[in-house]
């Protein structure tokens, strides 16, 4: 099953450059899973030439795998995009992988529908009480490599404590007021909602996430969200992310976005909402405001790539569309981050220190 991956790592020059990360990902392992016997299914893709990020980090995974003497596979795919069905052999795979053990994907753009195996590979990974890591959105030049193996490559206890001191505040709280010099004066509700902590810690049965890890984030009390967000970070559209380079203006009444300003980035997320708008079956979720998220990652830059950009230290975000699946109650076919720099974030009238 590893053999022509291998290979065709070996033909491309990645498999060297992913050997120079194998103690960093050895520590995910240990850190992040806390792996004991578990088989290990890695899933990448081959990326596109310049944009190899996918498959290192998936070929670094696989070696760390080997050198803690893990029963590991590596299946590699070509890049899909919204509508793709994975390839056969991935379906294979997941599907004859017995409950309890540990899959880790790294995708350039994302892994592709799993026909009829399951709706989402969350569920599913769920479903099977596996644990697991994901990595998506790495359609980034391959020299961002060195970044997202910075921000991998952390005081994951530290991270963890921290999240979880956050997360305690927010469960606690009713209502999250985030301002900016910027602009940014956004009143939030939160009361009776439970916050996530994404902190790279996944030891238990059906858990996962995202790594670059570091955010902590919570859905918002029906539509009791108020507002103004300057979106001065980044900014994720339909197509993709984009950094700022001027600034969006978000107004919001009521849960639901009443107007954009801004330039270039502004447009293309009006574009996206008014797509997602016409395409939904169900639209009246495309406009709401479903989340609200804090950055905490000491080593994650401002980058272009959202899985990164959110977990940035001194950033928050709030994500337009759908938040049913941490708690809320709003299903849309988007979801979309928007980050902004240099918050100042009160729950219940007093400052968060983070």
């Amino acid at each position: 099953m590893d053999g022509k991956e291998i290979e065709w790592l070996k033909q491309n020059n990645l498999l060297q450059i992913a050997k120079n990360y194998v103690d960093i990902f050895k520590k995910i392992f240990v850190n992040c899973l806390n792996v004991q016997k578990e088989r290990v299914l890695i899933i990448g893709d081959t990326g596109f030439v310049g944009k190899r990020i996918a498959p290192i980090m998936s070929s670094a995974y696989y070696l760390a795998a080997k050198e803690l003497n893990l029963d590991a596979d590596l299946l590699l795919e070509e890049p899909k995009s919204k509508g793709d069905e994975a390839d056969l052999n991935i379906i294979t795979a997941l599907e004859s992988l017995e409950e309890g053990n540990i899959i880790i994907i790294n995708s350039t753009n994302r892994i592709g529908s799993l026909r009829d195996l399951s709706r989402s590979f969350r569920r599913f990974a769920k479903s099977r009480k596996h644990r697991f890591i994901s990595t998506s959105s790495l359609n980034l030049d391959t020299q961002f490599l060195t970044k997202f193996i910075s921000a991998l490559d952390i005081d994951y206890k530290a991270l963890q404590d921290k999240s979880q001191k956050i997360k305690a505040v927010l469960d606690k709280g009713k209502e999250i007021h985030a301002t900016t010099e910027a602009g940014t004066d956004l009143y939030y509700n939160i009361k009776g909602k439970k916050a996530i902590s994404a902190g790279g810690h996944y030891i238990v049965p059906a858990s996962g996430g995202n790594l670059p890890a570091g955010e902590v984030y919570a859905p918002c009390r029906g539509k009791n969200v108020d507002g103004r967000v300057i979106v001065d970070g980044s900014s994720r559209n339909r197509m993709g992310t984009l950094l700022v380079k001027e600034p969006i203006k978000i107004e919001i009444k009521k849960g639901s976005i009443v107007n954009i300003e801004g330039g270039e980035e502004a447009k293309l997320l009006q574009e996206s909402l008014d797509w997602a708008y016409k395409k939904a079956k169900y639209p009246w979720g495309v406009k709401r405001i479903g989340e609200f998220g804090i950055g905490l990652n000491p080593k994650a830059e401002l980058i272009g790539s959202i899985i990164m950009d959110e977990k940035v230290l001194g950033t928050s975000h709030i994500a337009i569309g759908s938040n049913y699946w941490f708690g809320g109650s709003i299903y849309a076919i988007i979801h979309l981050d928007q980050v902004f720099k240099n918050p100042r974030i009160f729950i219940d009238g007093e400052e968060l220190i983070i």
